[in-house]
């Protein structure tokens, strides 16, 4: 994903509601079963976990049980409930250098709720990513677990992993520890000297990752995250396994199967990346999208002006924003150690506005506190939870994303790029620019052209796309979408959210065509395009 915020707070947020979605409910699978066959050092225990509903003949696809359920695993798994409930966890050793696979090692940390339904049932491995590049994806194997129908969750053997350098795999790439502490200066430099500032900014930022991690750099490209992902298969001891992606993990899906179309068994692509725009052009492409979801934001909150007392038109909640933003430059939200919220810190927080509209009531609500009242919990509390930054993720990302592609080298057009989209969606424009300006100045010097995917040889996959979606817009997802002539696209005409599946309140007719192709493999037929249609779920209101 170009920004790194985006999965991440995308993320973040879906964990968040998920949880107020679930509170008081139990878990849909519970502890690990001894037919899972995942690992002969895999704790075993009962699960009361129903598995009606799955195919299991339709769950070979024609390559027969042994091909793609686990029964000869290295890998050694032990209980880790802090990512879920029955969730387990283990860690694969990888090549650094896949030129070289008998020298230097890193490792992969992956975590699995195993499958409870009976071994001839079952329909093997199932792969989870929650995009990136850097988003840790531990806790998506349980959120699957418990987001999929019992009976389609109960055939798989769902696995989570953080990509190499990410999280809990070894090492974890960490460049400036300091570099989100306390207040940024401002995304949009007032002068010449301002932008120096940001531009000696990233220029030190990447000559910290080569001093820190030089040996580390060069192999952390998405091609390499590929060749990890088929590490883990044949750990598993299967032939073929199946990848269940958002965002950025829909990229890293089109390069492995690009790579290894045989070894896919079923793919789900839910907000796919443009392969085509690899990084550059796909970043200015989101700052354009990123606009039209604020302003439908700002166009909500004036809906309920009697709620929020922001203004009765979109036009008069985008000022009392910009104003709020104002304020914070000149007189930052402090925390426990100093000035902790000014206007990146705003605008990154309010970012997650565009990805995801079920947490409209709450962020429209801690606005109208700080504007009408002066009252900061709200927006400390939502910064705490959504805006925050992790310096391994935003490593990670930049370390992937510079070295995946050549970015351009000349400052001057990064400035009339960004000057040329500010005039019409001033948003994003600067604050993705200087998320991104690193790679102006990275040490690793990427192929000139992105990785070139081409789907022939694939089965059927499923894409799940919002014609709204702001981090993965539409155009550059029906690119994808040509690229993978196997696939077949679920449309949710007016969606807005970057990611269809697994949210809360919940898409039925999208879960509807999850669970039945994890289950069966059946796609949509409608020729074209756009092979089936969703509606979106209903707009929120205040307090829902």
């Amino acid at each position: 994903m170009p920004i790194p915020r985006t999965t991440m707070v995308r993320s973040a947020a879906r964990a968040a509601i998920a949880v107020l979605a679930l509170a008081g409910l139990s878990a849909c699978t519970s502890g690990s079963s001894a037919t899972s066959g995942s690992s002969a050092s895999s704790p075993s225990s009962s699960s009361g976990a129903s598995s009606s509903g799955a195919s299991s003949s339709a769950g070979t696809d024609g390559a027969g049980t042994a091909a793609i359920v686990p029964t000869a695993s290295t890998l050694h798994w032990t209980s880790c409930p802090a990512q879920g409930s029955g969730t387990e966890c283990a860690s694969l050793q990888v090549p650094l250098n896949y030129a070289d696979p008998a020298g230097r090692k890193i490792s992969i940390a992956l975590s699995m709720v195993p499958a409870t339904a009976p071994r001839a049932q079952q329909q093997g491995v199932l792969l989870v990513n929650p995009g990136g590049p850097g988003a840790p994806g531990l806790s998506l194997a349980s959120e699957v677990a418990q987001g999929l129908s019992p009976s389609v969750a109960a055939d798989y053997d769902i696995v989570g992993f953080d990509t190499r350098g990410v999280g809990a795999s070894v090492p974890a790439l960490t460049c400036d520890p300091t570099f989100f502490s306390g207040v940024r200066p401002n995304y949009v430099p007032a002068n010449a000297a301002a932008e120096q500032v940001l531009i000696n900014r990233a220029k030190t930022y990447a000559s910290d990752c080569e001093k820190r991690y030089g040996w580390l750099l060069p192999y952390l490209t998405s091609v390499n995250m590929a060749r990890d992902l088929d590490q883990v298969r044949e750990a598993f001891g299967v032939q073929k396994i199946s990848y269940y992606a958002f965002s950025y993990g829909t990229y890293l899906g089109q390069v492995y199967g690009t790579m290894f179309p045989s070894r896919v068994r079923r793919m789900v692509l839910d907000s796919t990346v443009d392969p085509t725009g690899a990084w550059y052009a796909d970043n200015i492409a989101q700052d354009y999208a990123f606009q039209a979801r604020l302003e439908a934001f700002f166009a909500w909150i004036a809906k309920y002006d009697g709620t929020y007392h922001l203004g009765s038109t979109a036009a008069r909640v985008q000022s009392a924003y910009y104003a709020a933003r104002a304020h914070l430059e000149k007189d930052p939200i402090s925390g426990a150690s100093g000035p902790m919220i000014g206007e990146d810190e705003l605008d990154d927080t309010y970012l997650v506005t565009g990805y995801i509209d079920a947490v409209w009531p709450s962020f429209a609500l801690a606005l109208s506190e700080y504007v009408n009242d002066g009252t900061t919990s709200g927006i400390v509390s939502q910064y705490q939870t959504y805006g925050a930054q992790s310096e391994n993720e935003f490593a990670i990302y930049n370390a992937v994303e510079c070295a995946d592609v050549n970015w351009p080298r000349n400052w001057s057009k990064w400035q009339a790029d960004t000057e040329r989209v500010y005039k019409t969606a001033p948003f994003q424009a600067w604050d993705n620019a200087w998320f991104n300006a690193a790679c102006a100045f990275w040490p690793v010097k990427g192929p000139s052209t992105p990785f070139k995917v081409n789907g022939a040889g694939l089965p059927p996959v499923l894409m799940l796309q919002g014609t709204l979606d702001p981090a993965t817009p539409y155009a550059g997802a029906q690119d994808a979408h040509k690229l993978l002539p196997s696939a077949r696209m679920v449309v949710v005409e007016g969606g807005g959210n970057h990611g269809q599946s697994l949210e809360y309140p919940p898409d039925t007719c999208v879960q509807n065509y999850l669970n039945s192709y994890l289950a069966t493999g059946a796609v949509p037929e409608h020729p074209g395009l756009v092979n089936a249609t969703c509606a979106p779920t209903a707009d929120p209101t205040p307090g829902g």
